[in-house]
């Protein structure tokens, strides 16, 4: 047993030198207590991906939004269209029924 022992201790003290352990002490601290470490960087890409979703359904929003607008600016049919379904208007001598 204490062959196995001194054994293991002439190995360590061989192969575990003193700039070793700085640099794997080095290589931890960057990886997990930095401030840039892997786990923040990775909660940090996820929160780009989520906001580039959302700026891509935003931006597809405002795409359809404007088509509709310079629709209503120039074509009429579309804007009575519109006018009837959302408003619920009418004109004097119609009568509309609303089914949901």
């Amino acid at each position: 047993m204490t062959g196995s022992i001194s054994g293991t201790w002439q190995w360590c003290r061989r192969y575990i030198t003193f700039p070793l352990i700085v640099a794997v002490g080095y290589i931890v601290f960057v990886l997990f207590f930095n401030e840039n470490s892997y786990s923040r960087s990775a909660m940090l890409q996820e929160e780009i991906d989520r906001l580039e979703a959302e700026i891509k359904e935003n931006t597809d929003t405002m795409v359809y939004y404007n088509n509709l607008s310079r629709s209503l600016d120039t074509d009429p049919a579309t804007l009575e269209r519109i006018v009837r379904e959302q408003y619920h208007m009418q004109r004097a001598d119609e009568d509309v029924y609303i089914i949901e």
